[in-house]
């Protein structure tokens, strides 16, 4: 279906023509679009960001319709705002923001701070402070705040266990690195000093990609949880026998 033209989509494609698009939600919207090919995500300029017609036309390059990155798009802007951090292009933090519109009652949040339990299998610790409303388990966050015309929640987290390894492999290598060059200065890095270099960059390099392997696949699913929290949450906001 050619972009813009006749089909459920259509519309949507017109409107959101201007709609720019960070690169935490570039990457939603094309995890949305397909399960089975992603393009490889582009470095944005600061506070520039993709349009719709933009991340359509990267996703035929990759054999994704059109249609399928409206749909996506559309679905991603009604569960809210994609955020997160990165470190050398990888996904360190992951996020998510939505406003609501409205005031949570006690009841509404009484059962989020279940589904947090639930969905991330962690207990949590559940606190206030005046309109702010949190459940925090190590670094996963979740608030209720005030937001444009009623309450907003927002979830982030980042995985701690990751960077320590990254920067204790950065450290190691960047260790071996002053070493060798000490050696090479002063007494020479000879055959028996150079295994204590090797060994020492190979635990940095092992440490590093032990940390960095596990992000993708760890962001992807804290990404999908919090997807799946806040869905829950609309659709018990939108069901007609919800006490409130």
């Amino acid at each position: 279906m050619p972009c813009g033209g006749p089909g459920p989509y259509a519309r949507y494609s017109r409107v959101m023509t201007e709609r720019r698009y960070t690169e935490p939600e570039v990457a939603d919207i094309f995890q949305r679009a397909t399960e089975t090919a992603a393009p490889e995500r582009q470095r944005l300029p600061t506070g520039e960001g993709m349009t719709l017609a933009e991340l359509q036309e990267i996703g035929r390059e990759v054999g994704i319709a059109p249609e399928l990155v409206a749909s996506a798009a559309a679905a991603m802007d009604r569960g809210g705002q994609a955020t997160g951090r990165s470190v050398l292009g990888l996904p360190i933090g992951v996020g998510r923001t939505v406003e609501l519109g409205r005031q949570l009652s006690d009841d509404e949040w009484e059962r989020l701070v279940v589904d947090l339990r639930e969905t991330f299998d962690a207990k949590g610790k559940v606190s206030r402070d005046g309109a702010l409303r949190q459940w925090t388990n190590g670094n996963l966050h979740a608030y209720i705040e005030p937001g444009d015309g009623g309450q907003r929640l927002r979830m982030r987290t980042y995985n701690g266990t990751a960077r320590i390894l990254m920067i204790l492999g950065a450290g190691y290598v960047g260790f071996a690195g002053v070493l060798a060059a000490v050696l090479t200065a002063t007494s020479g890095l000879t055959a028996a000093r150079l295994p204590g270099v090797a060994i020492l960059t190979a635990l940095g390099i092992s440490a590093f990609g032990l940390g960095a392997a596990r992000l993708p696949g760890w962001a992807k699913r804290r990404r999908s949880q919090m997807e799946s929290v806040v869905e829950r949450l609309l659709a018990a906001a939108n069901r007609p026998d919800d006490t409130r």
